[in-house]
């Protein structure tokens, strides 16, 4: 049985539906003001060659440490990858305080293994230098696959698990050494309650210095790796500016990346 409509009953079935989507539309937009917007949580981006990467604010300050301290050991962009991969299998680059029987920190050593006490081994520097120790008597660990070199240091029953974070692990390093320039950005909600934190510069300085040696700024790769590792840091020592090379970062929601301009040379990375 086929049903019909009169024309009347089918204009007030149109007037009936425009009626409910204006007052919907009329209602989001009324919320839309009175709610405001989400504040996104902190967090950093790494970009290179049109990838960019998405990385929680403890997780980049790892990733700068374990640059800085391959720097002042004078060790090459391939160490640093074989770090990083390793890093993101064994604990996602997070200072881990359990883990698989006596297992702890970045790279997951355990203390019954030889490689220090725990309350050593939870410090990303002491760990990443202990890492490198054991990396560098790895024979042609410059030449081999990653996920072999990283087996080598850490024995661990899958190392060909290693092998998948290494496109990740190039692009981080590429960023973190200074090699590729205003590839790391960081940003971390301020806190509107409460007066802004004045910038513990000196004190971001003095940690800089344990996992790089001195802070001085000899090349411009070193300088982007100090401008790396300090906007990785930003949130940590309420910095709001980092300044190099006639760039600035910001801790500014509406800006994407580093800017031009500034008072900043390459002979030093300005902080405030």
């Amino acid at each position: 049985m086929r049903l019909r409509f009169s024309r009347g009953v089918i204009t007030i079935a149109i007037i009936v539906i425009v009626l409910a989507v204006g007052i919907s539309v009329g209602l989001y937009h009324l919320l839309k003001k009175a709610t405001p917007m989400a504040v996104p949580e902190a967090h950093c981006t790494v970009r290179d060659s049109g990838v960019e990467l998405y990385l929680y604010p403890e997780q980049a300050q790892i990733a700068a440490t374990i640059a800085a301290v391959a720097a002042r050991r004078r060790l090459p962009e391939r160490a640093v990858v074989i770090a990083y991969a390793t890093a993101m299998q064994e604990s996602k680059l997070q200072n881990l305080a359990f883990g698989d029987r006596d297992s702890v920190g970045v790279f997951q050593q355990r203390e019954s293994q030889g490689w220090g006490k725990k309350k050593q081994l939870m410090d990303p520097v002491y760990a990443t230098n202990k890492f490198f120790a054991a990396l560098v008597k790895v024979k042609n660990y410059r030449k081999i696959p990653v996920a072999d070199a990283a087996q080598e240091v850490q024995r661990s029953a899958g190392g060909y698990a290693y092998a998948e974070h290494e496109g990740d692990a190039k692009i981080l390093a590429a960023a973190f050494t200074g090699r590729v320039p205003q590839a790391v950005h960081c940003w971390y909600p301020p806190d509107k309650k409460a007066p802004a934190p004045q910038p513990r510069t000196e004190e971001a300085r003095k940690q800089l210095a344990r996992a790089l040696g001195s802070t001085a700024v000899t090349t411009k790769k070193r300088g982007w790796l100090i401008a790396a590792w300090s906007v990785a840091h930003a949130e940590k020592y309420a910095l709001r500016h980092v300044g190099y090379a006639g760039a600035t970062w910001s801790n500014d929601m509406r800006l994407e990346g580093w800017q031009a301009g500034g008072k900043s040379t390459t002979a030093q990375v300005e902080l405030s």
